[in-house]
């Protein structure tokens, strides 16, 4: 004979002593946990999963629906389409140990540590970045034929920034600091390793400066966006769907709240410009690759 399911309220409770936050709102109850990012819905089979996601947290990876009844293979797929879990009181229990088992602890205080905005770490006075690539090293990059070369300073918007990682099973790690850049021509933007460029105040060989009209908050939000795509996570979902095992892969990206974005400041990086009879080539006298040109304006 099955067990009786336990009523919402008392699976409010065993939540609610597992360290989730319980809600009651539109007829049903919404526990999130913060720390793995882990949300259980609970609410009744008349409800269609379409319903029932707009009370998930926007933030929640682990999304959970438990009906108190068996909603139809019709619900069941509509859920699967749209990462749900679906349990029902036939399969709760099976699945309870781990709803209610504790995050895999690692650092237990990183996830609820407050982000602190990381300062600039740029050297007074030093707005340039060293070409490592000189004038003859260029001309073999290049290949073009009778061309004409350029030293050209094009400006970049810098900026450290501290991120909170989220894991491959949905947790929330220690955050990390990384330094995002955004072409100030092309307006795309990219992470940068430490150590790979060293700032001077000067040049002492003959280049030009390109101007840019990208304004600092638009710098901002391209900043803001590269940083979530670049650490973007994917996570797989499984679920038994009547005799077929379904998985489904999401791309978590990091939220708002765990980005914080250090001052932008503008800097110049050299590219070589090299103009020939084939067309334009430009080379980043930093590493030697070669770049998508992008219209000057000196």
């Amino acid at each position: 004979m099955p067990i009786a399911p336990a009523p919402s309220s008392v699976l409010a409770r065993l939540l609610v002593a597992a360290g989730y936050r319980v809600d009651h709102r539109s007829g049903a109850v919404v526990a999130s946990r913060a720390r793995d990012r882990r949300a259980v819905v609970i609410a009744p089979s008349s409800r269609s999963p379409g319903e029932v996601e707009g009370l998930f947290p926007p933030d929640a990876v682990h999304r959970i629906v438990v009906y108190d009844d068996d909603p139809g293979p019709a619900a069941r797929q509509v859920a699967a389409d749209r990462g749900l879990e679906v349990l029902d009181p036939s399969t709760l229990g099976s699945a309870l140990g781990e709803i209610l088992l504790p995050p895999i602890p690692g650092r237990p205080d990183d996830a609820d540590l407050a982000l602190d905005r990381p300062f600039s770490v740029l050297p007074e006075g030093a707005r340039i970045v060293r070409p490592r690539i000189g004038r003859a090293e260029a001309e073999i990059l290049a290949g073009v034929d009778g061309p004409r070369f350029l030293l050209r300073l094009v400006p970049y918007y810098v900026a450290p920034y501290r991120v909170r990682l989220t894991s491959a099973a949905g947790g929330r790690g220690p955050p990390v600091d990384r330094t995002v850049a955004v072409h100030a021509l092309s307006r795309r933007g990219e992470v940068w390793e430490e150590g790979d460029r060293e700032l001077v105040g000067a040049l002492d060989v003959p280049h030009q400066v390109v101007s840019s009209d990208l304004a600092p908050a638009e710098a901002e939000a391209i900043a803001l966006e590269t940083i979530r795509r670049y650490h973007v996570v994917q996570i797989d979902h499984t679920e038994q769907l009547g005799g077929a095992l379904v998985i489904e892969t999401r791309r978590v990206l990091p939220s708002p709240d765990d980005i914080r974005l250090g001052p932008l400041e503008r800097i110049y990086l050299p590219f070589w410009y090299a103009e020939g009879l084939d067309g334009r080539v430009v080379l980043d006298a930093v590493t030697g690759r070669r770049a998508a040109p992008a219209t000057p304006r000196a």
